[in-house]
């Protein structure tokens, strides 16, 4: 819809595609990075998914990072380069106008897997 378009930008930041939940030292998910709730982001979670989405905003197209790591490491948050000092779009990532597929594509998990994890996290949580 706005690919035509030099003065504004649609970018798919896909930093949350494939993260998984973050795990403490005993293999257990790490409460710290969520709220009381258990279902909202803590302030720890919260700073996580900005830097995620901060280093997203600056990869360019085609090789953005689809998941997040979770290590609360300052140092993985990146800083523009003088070579690309902008945010990374179509356009200025190098595909212009062609005909790069914006399709939504295959997901890599299959849809039986979900269903199967669904069924098995209700009956752990009945037991």
């Amino acid at each position: 819809r706005y690919e035509q378009r030099e003065d504004f930008a649609v970018v798919m930041q896909p930093f949350f595609r494939n993260t998984l939940l973050p795990l403490d030292s005993t293999s257990k998910p790490d409460m710290s990075f969520f709220a009381a709730d258990c279902f909202h982001f803590s302030v720890r979670g919260y700073a996580e998914m900005a830097m995620a989405l901060w280093n997203n905003m600056l990869e360019p197209v085609g090789e953005k990072q689809t998941y997040n790591n979770f290590t609360h490491d300052r140092s993985k948050l990146r800083c523009p380069n003088p070579e690309k000092p902008f945010l990374s779009t179509r356009r200025n990532s190098g595909f212009g106008n062609s005909d790069l597929n914006l399709e939504k594509t295959e997901s890599s998990v299959p849809y039986w897997a979900v269903i199967v994890t669904a069924v098995a996290g209700v009956l752990v949580g009945s037991l």
